[in-house]
């Protein structure tokens, strides 16, 4: 395969159209710390973006950075959290799941548009994508949004961006917003609980009036494959619901008694604070019960999202038929389904009873084999999927752009 690394926004325009000009389609990379993800795709063309990898601007008092997007994650995590600031969407590292390094990149993160827990309180990575500059795939170089939220007039395009895997344009560079770190967190963990009656206790505290940040359930069977923060519960390894509040330390502590009694009827919570609060969470971002290298490595995970009142119902449902395990995120509107593996890693179960609630599933983990032969993004309607190509086409149209990645019925 040839390998082509840019460094800079010319150099991706004039891939871009020798690309269109020999009808080649292009696979771009950061790092690839997620080409496991996605449609197989059949190209000779890597379009390498490693290289650009520089912070343009960072400006902490006006909480806004602009990178471009061959940066490493991890680089730019780390210099936010020095001025003690955060991306408040969480964004998922993918690296556990996947048994892949640790090399995401920023474009990457917004690419996947994958937001962990906090997503039910920050919205989630479109939210706080200010502006880009990208290569479309007509190969000329576009700028969208601004670097301030009211900078935005007509059609927001950058927003498209966030979520579409590398299909529309080359990011070549992001502004992103930043917020401050809080100056305490509590997370209080409640055992035993099954799936329905864990799904009413995320509900009640999400519609307290304590701004509940986070709120996730690990039942049993899953909990016993559980690692990093979440191992630290101990035993007895029972079912744990977690619910996580945030701000400074008198308000944190003061909201976690309070939750504390509201939730009463579902049993005592323990607290866990700072620290050992954000482990738990860092852990349930990332999904690390069903890691690559733990007991659960084998199986094909999905992503199920769904309406919150159903997902205790749709988790239990498809752990019982499957002899799979499920986790919990988003108050029960994100499920984590790690399935024993079968040839069609189960799609048509999976897919029926996610269409019966009105959800959409993603196929996240899965051999290329099996990945090559069933849908890993959730079908669309017709009318949607007639949109989406129309956007698409107003993109790219000739299709050069990571061709299939998100549709196996694309032609190579």
């Amino acid at each position: 395969m040839d390998t082509l690394k840019v460094r800079d926004a010319q150099d991706v325009e004039q891939v871009v159209r020798a690309a269109i000009a020999s009808e080649q389609p292009l696979e771009i990379i950061g790092h690839g710390g997620k080409r496991l993800i996605g449609q197989p795709m059949a190209t000779n063309a890597l379009l390498d973006l490693s290289a650009l990898n520089a912070v343009t601007a960072y400006e902490p008092n006006e909480l806004i950075i602009t990178v471009q997007a061959g940066a490493p994650l991890a680089d730019v995590l780390s210099l936010i959290d020095s001025r003690n600031q955060q991306f408040a969407f969480e964004p998922m590292n993918t690296s556990s799941l996947l048994g892949t390094p640790d090399i995401g990149t920023v474009g990457g993160m917004i690419g996947a548009g994958l937001a962990g827990p906090r997503r039910i309180k920050a919205g989630g990575a479109r939210d706080h994508l200010l502006g880009a500059h990208a290569v479309s795939g007509f190969g000329d170089s576009f700028k969208a949004g601004g670097r301030v939220v009211k900078n935005v007039t007509g059609y927001d395009l950058c927003k498209l961006l966030a979520g579409s895997w590398g299909t529309l344009a080359v990011m070549t560079e992001v502004t992103l917003k930043v917020m401050p770190r809080s100056e305490s967190e509590r997370t209080l963990v409640l055992r035993g609980l099954d799936d329905l009656a864990a799904n009413k206790a995320m509900t009640a505290a999400l519609g307290s009036p304590f701004d509940v940040s986070g709120a996730a359930h690990v039942p049993h069977s899953a909990f016993q494959a559980a690692a990093g923060g979440l191992a630290e519960l101990g035993s007895p390894r029972q079912a744990v619901t977690l619910l996580r509040l945030e701000g400074i330390t008198a308000s944190a502590v003061h909201r976690a008694a309070a939750l504390a009694s509201a939730l009463a009827p579902f049993g005592a919570a323990e607290v866990r604070q700072d620290a050992a609060s954000a482990a738990i969470w860092s852990s349930v971002r990332d999904i690390e019960p069903f890691a690559a290298d733990g007991a659960l490595g084998a199986w094909p995970v999905w992503r199920i999202v769904c309406p919150p009142a159903s997902g205790g119902a749709l988790g239990q449902a498809l752990a019982r038929d499957t002899g799979g395990d499920v986790i919990y995120d988003w108050g029960g509107g994100l499920i984590w389904a790690a399935l024993p593996p079968k040839p069609d890693a189960q799609a048509a179960l999976v897919r029926a009873r996610v269409d019966a609630v009105g959800g959409h599933a993603t196929l996240l983990r899965a051999p290329e084999q099996i990945r090559r032969h069933v849908d890993v993004f959730h079908p669309q309607p017709g009318g949607l999927t007639a949109l989406g190509e129309r956007v698409r086409h107003s993109f790219d149209p000739k299709n050069i752009l990571n061709r299939g990645r998100l549709d196996r019925r694309v032609a190579t």
